[in-house]
């Protein structure tokens, strides 16, 4: 009998501190005096949330994970496998999952990390489904994606208006209908260097000298041609629909990579598919990189855009380039999130001040 997998529920945590658009607007008045305005209508970015100086990226994924166990019911000593996707690691070595395990009291839970950027999320769950198809004793398998990039990045550089703190994951086990379908992936190392934290590796380890000079920052040195996305999104969707029996028409949702709305109409209009069926999240959170999908997911069954039976389909794009796709098939086990309630521990948003610190 053929072993499959679905995801049985999700969470997301979205810290407290709110920085929207007039804050960076103000911090970059005199340095880069149009660069928000330029970037906010093709964006669609509004605002975004940073979590308090003293979090790491593990605590953003515990949050989450925390929060996608409750909802399924299962405890953190049940948990078989923790896989966290992230480009913003606590560390770069111990990987940022065995922290997240000791967080979450997660004991016999084995770990590892998915590192391809923004197409993390994505890849862990293709990966999280084939183990589970072939190791009878996985039940729980935990699939995170944590960003918190804005720390990697110089606060006087204007790309940091991108960058928001957050993180999605879902609970994915056993199943008898298939949940989790295939998966299609594509990349071009080609373009490893045009946005990219050129030291604090083995290819330039940090030093004073690498400091001095900002290489320790993340950094766009070239923009990315627009064929990257604009072209290979569509065809990761097309090969899924390709691979999986369905047409495109029959998809409920489509999820992209949360950087850029007009890529993604151009992309739905290249698909020949209505906006309608696209959910967008970057307007409320920015672009939480590696987060971004699992939480567009978690909005998208918040508000009753899927649900069991519904057709999903994830495209995820990191630098590097990495990109990954899956399709899922929402099963009736799967546990609908109450709209905010993932962001109750907000309580009242803290206001921003010109630098986009607590006030």
């Amino acid at each position: 009998m053929t072993r499959h997998a679905a995801i049985v529920s999700t969470g997301i945590h979205v810290p407290e501190l709110e920085v929207d658009n007039d804050v960076l607007r103000r911090r970059f008045a005199k340095s880069a005096p149009d660069f928000v305005d330029r970037i906010e209508p093709k964006s669609g970015i509004r605002r975004r949330w940073y979590a308090p100086e003293g979090q790491a990226t593990s605590d953003l994924a515990a949050a989450a994970g925390r929060r996608a166990l409750a909802r399924a019911g299962v405890a953190p000593e049940e948990v078989d496998l923790i896989l966290v996707g992230t480009d913003s690691p606590d560390y770069i070595t111990p990987s940022t999952s065995v922290v997240v395990q000791e967080k979450l009291g997660a004991e016999r839970a084995g770990t590892f990390d998915v590192g391809c950027a923004c197409a993390s999320f994505p890849t862990a769950l293709a990966t999280a489904a084939g183990l589970i198809a072939t190791q009878p004793h996985l039940k729980n398998v935990l699939v995170i994606g944590a960003y918190m990039m804005r720390k990697l990045a110089d606060p006087a550089d204007p790309m940091i208006f991108l960058y928001g703190d957050g993180a999605g994951a879902a609970l994915v086990q056993p199943s008898e209908e298939p949940g989790l379908l295939q998966a299609a992936f594509r990349a071009d190392g080609a373009l490893a260097q045009d946005w990219f934290i050129a030291a604090g590796g083995t290819a330039e380890p940090a030093n004073h000298d690498a400091i001095e000079a900002g290489r320790h920052f993340v950094k766009m040195h070239q923009k990315y041609p627009p064929a990257v996305n604009d072209e290979g999104w569509p065809l990761l969707a097309r090969q899924l629909a390709d691979r999986n029996g369905f047409a495109l028409h029959e998809v409920d949702d489509f999820i992209f990579t949360q950087v850029r709305r007009r890529t993604i109409e151009k992309v739905m209009g290249f698909l020949e598919q209505p906006m309608e069926k696209a959910t967008l999240v970057m307007d409320k959170w920015g672009y939480t990189g590696s987060a971004c999908i699992p939480m567009a997911l978690h909005d998208a069954l918040a508000r009753e855009r899927v649900g069991p039976g519904s057709l999903v389909v994830l495209v995820g794009s990191g630098v590097g380039f990495n990109q990954a796709a899956i399709a899922l098939r929402l099963t009736d086990a799967i546990v609908r999130p109450v709209p905010g309630e993932d962001e109750e521990g907000r309580g009242q948003a803290t206001p921003a001040s010109t630098d986009g610190e607590a006030a």
